[in-house]
């Protein structure tokens, strides 16, 4: 593995080895080698809490040195293209790269890179360590992905969580469901649409999602009416206590409260929300790691 750019790029080997060693990082069992002579540069060119704070802290964990890098005071300013921007850092010794872009495959234009590419998040597209740090939280919740029952609920036409967990999860052998209103669906995606309150009683796992308000036309967003949303697809207190004994509610974060999960279950029994944000930095840890391995900078040394 070179770069992580879709969970489509990657064999279920793969995503089992990372679950692996994002675990074992998290357990102490796993050292990964200081990579205190690499650098890394980390371009956001969208807002990020959750993310960009977890490669950060993961970079530091593994001794990387970071390249000081803001869109708002860089050469993008003057209309520097993506390409040139990611070559420059190249050029002056970046050895990894990790980019948050609003262009779905931005990734498709900086094949020529000799560095590897991290994606964290592109557009409308995928969103692969955030796929990977949820499929790490369900592992630790069941260990196995085979014949779980998943309901995937909101904007699935706007989500990259949905769409790379789609295709994560069913290449494992879950069973995923969505459920959206209509104008948010993405019949390009093949799981089967159903009515929450026809399956909440049968799901393992319900993974809500962000309602996309910055990915909207002004008029539609315009029309939204959080209450009315809450009702018909949040998770409320009386569809959470219809959930089996060992479901687990999860969200990609940030959370609208109120909108796709009711305020008082953000931090429920059930819930495994800030669990998944844990997980992200041993997740990231792990990917930083393989592939700098992978590329020949160095090998790992493993502690028992």
């Amino acid at each position: 593995m070179d770069n992580l750019l879709s969970m489509e790029h990657l064999t279920t080997d793969e995503i089992y080895e990372l679950i692996q060693r994002a675990s074992d990082i998290k357990k102490g069992d796993l050292k990964p080698r200081n990579y205190e002579d690499k650098f890394v540069a980390n371009l956001f060119f969208e807002n990020s809490t959750r993310t960009k704070s977890s490669f950060l802290v993961a970079e530091q964990k593994l001794g990387l040195k970071l390249i000081d890098f803001e869109t708002t005071t860089s050469s993008v300013q003057k209309g520097e293209s993506l390409y040139d921007t990611c070559k420059t850092l190249e050029q002056v010794g970046a050895d990894v790269l990790v980019i948050r872009h609003s262009q779905t495959t931005y990734y498709d234009e900086l094949e020529t890179l000799n560095i590897p590419i991290i994606n964290g998040g592109d557009g409308s597209g995928q969103h692969p360590t955030q796929s990977l740090l949820d499929l790490m939280t369900i592992y630790e919740e069941y260990n196995d992905f085979k014949g779980l029952n998943i309901l995937i609920c909101g904007d699935i036409k706007n989500s990259r969580v949905a769409r790379s967990n789609y295709q994560s999860l069913t290449a494992l052998g879950a069973n995923v469901m969505f459920s959206s209103p209509e104008a948010w669906k993405d019949e390009s995606l093949r799981a089967p649409y159903v009515d929450i309150d026809t399956v909440i009683d049968q799901v393992d796992i319900v993974m809500l999602l962000r309602v996309q308000h910055e990915r909207h036309e002004t008029g539609e967003i315009a029309s939204f009416e959080s209450k009315n949303y809450h009702e018909a697809f949040g998770l409320t207190k009386e569809r959470y206590d219809r959930l089996h004994d060992n479901a687990i509610v999860m969200h990609p974060a940030p959370v609208n409260r109120g909108v796709e999960i009711d305020d008082c279950l953000v931090e429920a029994s059930k819930s495994r929300i800030f669990k998944q944000m844990e997980n992200g930095m041993y997740l990231r840890m792990a990917v930083i790691d393989y592939i700098l391995q992978t590329k020949g900078v160095q090998k790992n040394e493993i502690t028992n």
